[in-house]
């Protein structure tokens, strides 16, 4: 059940109808929400509704067995761990193991057929299963480091698990933020159901009038069988793209977080404005935070960190950075992404170039953050190309000011990325003098009036969101 379809308006009207009545008693409250959710799930394919189930038992389970017996937390651990990553590996990665399998027998001179051997289910991606296993895996994990106490009562942890507005796409909520909230009835006031809407509107506007548009242009260029060998051209359709993602993902975040405000509830923001970043690090603590800090918090932390030497400091980053970009898909492609922001990061911290460009004055974090989107859009290139020969191809086409492009195009192409630049920081910085007067209606109104309509007259061709596909 897509956001943007009818199908969820009517569904999303009918559960707020009956939310006042249901939202009083708790366990009254926990099945109705349990209920809402597994319908909006299971409207892809009630089949997939064992898996979220078989994955909530299981956590669910180990938890409690970690607090009546504590010798076995650890073998209660595993088993949450085996049980989670396992059915990822089933239905995400099976076909990336076993096609990769077969190529390295058949370097050795095996001829295997792994792959296509794999049963037809395996090959079939349940929608949002590497959010929701991901929410259920940092419930055991919290209990099993003794900062969250279980609940035992079986409604209340699918109320957390399964709750539909984020669901299938995030943001990934932490139980020790959410399951006390999950404790009350959720009431809203005014003010709370305005800033709801405020933020359905935007997420609406950003999905179906900016991302939705976007989506054909950038489809049009990857797909299309004649290679352009225009510099400019591509430029310009990683920045299209660049923008479609962050409109889609984000916009989805805050249907979300409008939708939990309307129920009286409350999710982190998952996006503070990244291409405004003036350093590699900090695009991580802007872009997808609830990701970004969950593999902070369960990776890179149990690992070391950054308390242990430099060199293992920055292998503990590189195994993050690729354990995420396999995260989002099983291809050699995504693993590249991950590389090439452990390469950055990893280079970023050794010369400092942050430090440097802000000494500058005036234009220091115009070059800062100029260098950032240079550097998130070469791997955005790796994370929407087809294949790895597609994507080193593009990245060529990118930097390839031959001759015959002259200095004098090559200039007016770089200063029209710092112009863009410098548009984006504008708009940044008058985005939050309109918040500041964000309590004043006759702003307010027309603009929610024209997102509204944008929604209606100017929106593009319906498109599931792009982080379903994970």
């Amino acid at each position: 059940m897509l956001f943007n379809s009818l199908t969820f308006l009517v569904f999303a009207g009918l559960f707020f109808l009956l939310w006042p009545l249901c939202r009083r008693k708790s366990n009254l409250r926990w099945f109705y929400l349990t209920a809402a959710s597994f319908l909006f799930y299971g409207w892809w394919d009630w089949r997939f509704l064992f898996l979220i189930v078989g994955s909530g038992l299981l956590d669910y389970a180990a938890s409690l067995g970690m607090v009546a017996y504590p010798r076995a937390r650890g073998a209660f651990m595993a088993l949450s761990l085996f049980g989670n990553i396992g059915s990822l590996a089933i239905f995400k990665y099976s076909g990336f193991i076993a096609e990769n399998l077969d190529q390295l027998f058949s370097m050795a001179g095996l001829h295997t057929s792994l792959q296509a051997n794999i049963p037809g289910f395996m090959l079939i991606l349940p929608v949002g299963i590497s959010f929701y296993t991901f929410q259920s895996m940092s419930y055991t994990l919290d209990v099993y480091r003794g900062e969250l106490k279980p609940t035992r009562n079986i409604l209340h942890f699918m109320a957390y698990l399964s709750l539909f507005p984020q669901l299938v796409a995030g943001p990934i909520v932490r139980a020790r933020d959410f399951l006390p909230q999950l404790c009350s009835p959720g009431t809203t006031d005014e003010r709370g159901r305005w800033e709801g809407m405020q933020l359905i509107a935007h997420g609406f506007f950003k999905k179906m009038v900016i991302a939705d548009n976007l989506g054909p242009v950038v489809d049009s260029a990857f797909g299309f069988p004649v290679f352009s060998e225009s510099t400019v051209y591509w430029w310009f359709i990683i920045t299209a793209f660049a923008f479609q993602i962050y409109c889609d993902f984000s916009g989805y975040s805050d249907i979300a977080r409008g939708l939990a405000k309307w129920m009286g509830y409350r999710f982190e923001v998952n996006f503070n404005h990244p291409y405004n970043a003036t350093s590699l690090s900090g695009f991580w603590s802007r872009w997808h935070i609830s990701l970004s800090t969950w593999f902070r918090d369960y990776v890179y932390i149990p690992l070391g960190g950054s308390r242990v030497s430099r060199m293992r400091s920055h292998v503990n980053m590189w195994i993050t950075m690729l354990v995420s970009g396999l995260w989002h898909g099983a291809s050699w492609t995504f693993v590249v992404w991950g590389a090439l922001h452990a390469g950055f990061m990893s280079l970023e911290r050794v010369i400092k170039w942050p430090q440097w460009c802000r000494r500058i004055p005036r234009v220091g974090s115009w070059m800062a953050t100029g260098i950032v989107i240079v550097q998130v859009w070469v791997a955005w290139v790796f994370f929407r190309a087809d294949s790895l020969s597609q994507a080193v191809r593009i990245v060529r086409q990118m930097f390839d000011f031959n001759l015959d492009m002259s200095f004098r195009k090559a200039g007016l192409l770089t200063a029209a990325i710092y112009l863009a630049i410098g548009m984006l920081r504008e708009v940044y910085c008058r985005f939050r003098e309109v918040r500041e007067l964000r309590s004043r209606p006759w702003l307010d109104i027309p603009v929610m009036v024209g997102m509204i309509l944008a929604c209606i007259f100017l929106r593009g061709p319906g498109e599931a969101f792009i982080y379903f596909q994970f």
